[in-house]
């Protein structure tokens, strides 16, 4: 019977420890490698076990056996190894110790089954006669699983194998443990040092110990039997015995003889039933390189004959078989074959392999290469691309035979790698430039599809016009060219191009595209069309629509073989997913994409900037701008423009929030001229909030108000919801941050009110962070209104480090436009206890020792409802907005202020901001809501004489400072945060670390239970 290990152990462990059990004899069988001593070595060390006497037996070697004799009378554990390497004497001493066994004793007896003189008769012939006392067992150890190589490899190695490398290692090992270990010992030695790949796996050659065993093995067959191993070594997999004693070149009977003596000397074994070759896989190149070259060649040149008689054929081995025979001709067809195949299965990184290769083999012929590299396109277009295949297709489309039709098409495709696979825009539209002229009149489809791509207005560089312009030839291209694929194409770039403009045209077209057609390439445009346009529509603000559009978008690439579209529409739902709020889970999804696509990060840029704005808003502001950078993989220059705009959203927060004015202005400049420069003004509103509060603290209002203008012009009445609740957030952002300067209280509760058409907005896309950023802007405008701060230099809305002459921002944490300028009234972070916070404000005490805010000074008024229902007006930047010119200015005066105000509202609104943060696990933006509270609460509710009590347990304010230090601000960062000086967040935090026993802020950050 079978047993697994642990089972296999237990019956020895209770006769060992129980002298009254009957005696046990367990037969440990496995080929080389299996870990059969080490099962011994584990028997060996039972613990509970050190009355029994262990004898140590080990056949075939010159010492003296063991004196059976001497260990009848007392509990004794047999532990023989090598039992196949055993001579007659030595079995038959072994067969009387067995007999003799004892209650209380047992044995275990291993041995290589492939080995033994008498197959399946460890003990030899005739079979022992057992004692019906004794308990037989017998227990093979099973070979390792992935996960089991995989801790090995992490024992072994420094660095972390990719699941490909780990899966290849247990693939070529068989999972045979002492393969497995030999193998990592040589990655381990590995100059260059091993970085976790299966290339380097495979690359890294047999062992010395397996290559020893197995040529040995080889060796010991006759000449005439050596054949049939040598098949076996060229096919490299196992294969029936027809096919294997076809390629050996035996014959029939010659080779099943041979084939038989092999399986006799374990040379070769039968992994599966009916099929023949090694034991290890690996094993295979250590024989394979010991055949004369002659024989190979001609081993191979069999082996494609009898692979070529498989159905279907596998015509990438077929072709591999061809070019080691050195037939060129067959080789280079069996490729193009193959290539087409995979291919047409969607298999298209196997074909980009495959080509590759054969394209990158000096002196192929030119015809040839005219046939395989427009192959090697298509498939890297579709699929994805490796940085070899864009160096392969360069080096080919230099060259000056080929013919007009064939560079074209090349350049085509290789300008579309550079453009969508590897951000390399200015290089990829000038190449795609030149490919419509050369194609324009030998194939007019493809440079209709040429000029499609030149109209996608995603890539920086050419305004909008221009992408027309080059629409409207394609379109024209494909009529003459009735091409049906390229007309498909053509429709998908007039659909993505209407969305990116929010003309509502735009789904009427997405409808036309031809979802269900059953022709493969017009399927993979459909499929283009529809991820692109579900793509533009959520940039929109079209959340839900949008959702139709890309599962439709999504199913049709897969089911075409799409896989560069899959990963788009994989970017485009995370950016959904940022923007409604499903966070959970969300920034280990974007780091599992970033991971899958490692070796292309542009494919990946979505990834990228969605993990970089959470971090932003969980206050991890290191790797914010670690992933908003895009990880240097490459620059944030090179990201699409509405992807740019947000990435540039989200680093000019967190430069302001750092006190980083100018650098923040410089950096809004740079990243409006490339929107402005676009002119797809939709794609601003990921920007426009953001850039206009850098360009107000930096003292340039003209600017801003340019912004403004400039934004409310190019939108128009465009149905573009998140562009125009972005307008209205950026006019509030303008109104606050003018506000000291013109009729401080008038100009907040105008402020105020612009906030909530925003928040009100944004609940409606649905926006919850970015609601809730908004609506916290509201409340903070009518609290600074009600206590005067506003009023009177020094005032007014302070930074963290009171930037400017009295103004500034604390800017929320988030990124893009789904974060708030938050400017609170109350003393700034760098204010000691007992300094004063501005005009109108008091000092009141908060919760523990040291801590000192500010509070505005409280009224009675009543403030207006926190939030209204949301507008019935189509158009929510004019709502409550009145300009007579879109472009200008906000009109500040155009609404009078209330006359009262309701602050205990006020007080509730923000409360349900700080839960909203919280729940979405927006740990900065919920203690900076928090800390505007704090402002309040005090004064408004009051508390009894004297501070709570927390002795031994952390104080809400220390467990608030903590969990921001943990996720990485520094003390001056958390002060601007909690409206608190550096010196007493510092004490805070070394009250934490007393308190939970910390030694550092990692440590405090596993004594909370892991950093956010």
């Amino acid at each position: 019977m079978n047993e697994t290990r642990g089972s296999a152990l237990r019956p020895l462990a209770r006769v060992l420890t129980d002298g009254r059990t009957g005696p046990v004899l367990l037969f440990v069988e496995g080929a080389a490698g299996t870990g059969k001593s080490h099962l011994l070595q584990e028997l060996a060390d039972l613990p509970g076990t050190a009355e029994t006497v262990r004898v140590r037996w080990r056949c075939g070697t010159d010492g003296r056996p063991p004196d059976e004799d001497a260990h009848r009378r007392v509990p004794t554990l047999w532990l023989v190894d090598d039992v196949h390497r055993a001579d007659e004497a030595e079995l038959l001493r072994l067969r009387r110790v067995l007999e003799a066994l004892e209650p209380g004793s047992a044995a275990a007896v291993a041995y290589r089954p492939e080995e033994l003189p008498a197959p399946g008769l460890p003990l030899g012939a005739p079979p022992l006669t057992y004692p019906s006392r004794l308990t037989v067992l017998r227990h093979r150890p099973a070979p390792w699983d992935e996960e089991r190589v995989r801790r090995a490899a992490a024992e072994a190695l420094e660095a972390d194998c990719t699941d490909e490398a780990v899966r290849r290692l247990r693939e070529l090992t068989g999972g045979v443990p002492r393969v497995v270990v030999d193998l990592l010992a040589v990655l381990g030695e590995r100059h260059p040092p091993f970085t976790g790949t299966a290339a380097e796996v495979e690359a890294a050659g047999v062992p010395a110990r397996l290559a020893e065993l197995v040529l040995s093995r080889t060796h010991a067959l006759s000449p005439a039997h050596r054949p049939v191993v040598w098949a076996a070594a060229v096919l490299g997999e196992p294969a029936g015995r027809d096919e294997l004693v076809a390629v050996s070149g035996l014959g029939a009977a010659a080779g099943g003889d041979a084939l038989l003596r092999a399986l006799e000397t374990a040379a070769l074994a039968e992994p599966a039933e009916g099929r023949y070759g090694f034991a290890v896989p690996l094993a295979a190149p250590a024989v394979r390189a010991c055949v004369p070259g002659p024989v190979r060649q001609d081993l191979h040149g069999r082996a494609a004959r009898a692979l070529g008689r498989r159905q279907p054929v596998p015509w990438a081995d077929v072709a591999e078989h061809h070019r080691a025979a050195g037939d060129t001709r067959r080789w280079l067809g069996a490729v193009e074959r193959a290539a087409e195949s995979a291919a047409a299965s969607g298999r298209h990184e196997q074909a980009v392999a495959l080509l590759e290769r054969t394209l990158a083999t000096p002196g192929l012929p030119p015809r040839s290469r005219a046939r395989l590299a427009p192959l090697l396109a298509r498939s890297a277009v579709t699929g994805l691309r490796s940085d070899r295949t864009v160096e392969v297709l360069a080096q080919i489309v230099r060259d000056a035979s080929l013919p007009p039709a064939v560079r074209g098409e090349l350049r085509l495709d290789l300008g579309l790698m550079l453009c969508n696979q590897m951000g390399r825009f200015p290089e990829g539209w000038r190449m795609l430039e030149i490919a419509a002229a050369e194609l324009r009149e030998v194939r007019p489809g493809l440079a209709a599809r040429a000029m499609t791509a030149l109209s996608s207005p995603y890539w920086p560089g050419s305004s909008l016009d221009v992408h027309r312009r080059w629409l409207a030839e394609a379109t024209a291209a494909a009529d003459v060219s009735g091409d049906e694929p390229m007309r498909t194409a053509v429709l998908a770039g007039r659909a993505g191009l209407a969305m990116s403009c929010a003309d509502p045209g735009a789904w009427e077209l997405a409808k036309e595209l031809p979802a269900e057609d059953t022709d493969p390439a017009c399927a993979r445009q459909a499929a283009r069309g529809l991820c692109n346009t579900a793509d533009f529509a959520v940039w929109l603000g079209f959340y839900e629509r949008a959702e139709d559009l890309l599962a439709a978008g999504s199913d049709l690439s897969a089911r075409s073989g799409a896989p560069y579209m899959e990963y788009n529409a994989l970017g485009t739902r995370l950016l959904q997913e940022w923007w409604t709020g499903r966070w959970p889970g969300l920034a280990e999804r974007c780091e599992e994409f970033v991971a899958a696509t490692a070796d292309m990060p542009f494919i990946a840029s979505d990834a990228y900037v969605v993990r970089g704005l959470l971090a932003v808003a969980q206050g991890d502001w290191g790797e914010a701008m670690s992933w908003l950078s895009q990880r240097g993989t490459f620059g944030t220059e090179k990201l699409p423009v509405p992807l740019g705009a947000t990435a540039a959203g989200g680093m000019i927060r967190l430069a302001l929030a750092r006190q980083e004015v100018e650098a923040a202005a410089e950096q809004a400049r740079a990243a409006w001229a490339v929107v402005a420069g676009k002119g797809v003004w939709p794609w601003a509103a990921e920007l426009a909030p953001w850039a206009v509060e850098a360009l107000s603290r930096a003292g340039d209002g003209a600017a801003a108000h340019a912004v403004v203008r400039d934004f409310s012009r190019g939108l128009g009445r465009s149905d573009a919801p998140a562009a125009r609740a972005a307008l209205i957030w950026s006019r509030a952002v303008l109104a606050e941050t003018e506000a000291p300067d013109r009729e401080p209280r008038d100009g907040l509760l105008r402020a105020a009110e612009l906030y909530r058409e925003a928040a009100a907005a944004y609940a409606e896309l649905p926006r919850p962070y970015t609601r809730a950023l908004t609506a916290e802007g509201a409340a903070r405008c009518v609290l600074a209104a009600d206590s005067g701060s506003g009023a009177g230099p020094g005032a007014g809305f302070v930074t963290g480090s009171g930037t400017g002459p009295g103004a500034g921002s604390v800017t929320g944490a988030g990124a893009g436009p789904d974060a708030g300028s938050v400017i609170g009234a109350g003393a700034g972070p760098d204010a000691e206890p007992g300094t004063g916070a501005g005009s109108g404000a008091s000092l009141v005490p908060a919760e523990g020792p040291g801590d000192t805010v500010a509070s505005p000074a409280p009224t009675s008024n009543p403030a207006p409802t926190p939030r209204p229902a949301p507008t019935s007006d189509p158009n929510p930047a004019s709502a409550s907005t009145p300009t007579p010119n879109p472009g200008s200015a906000p009109d500040h005066s155009a609404t009078p202020a209330p006359d009262h105000l309701a602050t205990p509202a006020v007080i509730a609104e923000l409360e349900d901001c700080a839960r909203s943060f919280t729940e979405l696990g927006a740990v900065w933006d919920a203690a900076r809501a928090r800390a505007l509270l704090r402002t309040r609460l005090p004064a408004r509710k009051g508390r009894p004489p004297g501070r709570p009590s927390h002795a031994d347990e952390l104080s809400p304010r220390e467990a608030e400072v903590a969990q921001l230090a943990v996720s990485g601000l520094t003390n001056r960062e958390i002060a601007a945060t909690l409206h608190l000086s550096p010196r007493t967040v510092e004490q805070h935090i070394a009250r934490a670390m007393r308190k939970t026993g910390a030694l550092s802020r990692r440590d405090l950050a596993h004594r909370l239970g892991g950093t956010p």
